[in-house]
C-alpha cells in the first residue's frame, strides 16, 4: 500500500490513524511538511509504534511555528517548493501524513491537495465521528475526485455515531477502513486493538 493521509480538518486524527495504519501493515512514515516542533508529528508515531529508523523518511520542511504551512515557512524566512518533494525510491508500503485539511495552503499557489496530486498516491481520508462532519467529509471527498484523485477510503475517528458513518458512506460512495474511537490510554496496545474493517492489502 502507498497512501497519503489527509483530513477534513485540522486535528482530526490524522497522526493517530497514521500510527494505527503503520502498527498493521509494515509501511514506511513520511511527514512531507511539518509545522510547529514543539510537538513533532513523527515523534508521536515513533513513541506510538516503535518503529525503528528504516521506517520514517525524513521531512522535507520543519517550520517552527504551528501555523498553516504558507505562513509557518514566511515567518521562518522559507519557500516552500513543490519541486522538492518527490516519493523516495524505495518502492516499499509508504504512508504521507499531510498537514490540516485538503486546501491548507503550502505557498502562495499550492494546497495539500496539489502535493497530493503531484506524488500520484490515492488518499485516505481522516473524518470526525461527531456533528458537522458530514458536510467537510463530502467536501472533501468532493475536492479529491474533482481532481481525479482515487479515495481509498475513510477512518472515522471520534465515538461511534453510525448515523453520520452511514451518511459518509452513502453519499460519499466511499469505504470505511476503519473506525479509532476514544482511547484511554492511547499507546500501542490500544490502537492496534482497533480493527481494521477491509484488507490493508486492497488499498
Amino acid at each position: 500500500m502507498r497512501c497519503f493521509i489527509t483530513g477534513s480538518d485540522t486535528d482530526v486524527g490524522k497522526t493517530l490513524a497514521c500510527a494505527w495504519v503503520m502498527l498493521h501493515t509494515p509501511a514506511r512514515y513520511w511527514k512531507p511538511v511539518q509545522a510547529g516542533l514543539e510537538e513533532i508529528d513523527e515523534d508521536t508515531i515513533r513513541a506510538l509504534t516503535g518503529a525503528g529508523d528504516d521506517r520514517f523518511v525524513p521531512t522535507t520542511y520543519s517550520l517552527p511555528d504551528p501555523l498553516s504551512p504558507h505562513e509557518a515557512a514566511r515567518r521562518a524566512g522559507v519557500k516552500i517548493d513543490m519541486d522538492n518533494f518527490e516519493l523516495p525510491e524505495n518502492a516499499g508500503p509508504l504512508i504521507v501524513e499531510g498537514a490540516g485539511g485538503l486546501l491548507v495552503p503550502l505557498n502562495e499557489k499550492a494546497f495539500v491537495i496539489d502535493l497530493i496530486e503531484k506524488l500520484g498516491l490515492p488518499a485516505i481520508l481522516v473524518c470526525r465521528t461527531a456533528l458537522g462532519t458530514i458536510n467537510h467529509s463530502l467536501l472533501s471527498l468532493e475536492a479529491l475526485r474533482a481532481r481525479n484523485i482515487p479515495v481509498a477510503g475513510v477512518i472515522l475517528s471520534g465515538p461511534d455515531v453510525p448515523h453520520n458513518r452511514l451518511a459518509i458512506e452513502t453519499y460519499g460512495k466511499t469505504r470505511i477502513i476503519g473506525h479509532i474511537p476514544p482511547l484511554d490510554p492511547v499507546n500501542s496496545e490500544t490502537l492496534k486493538a482497533v480493527r481494521p474493517e477491509i484488507d490493508f492489502l486492497s488499498l
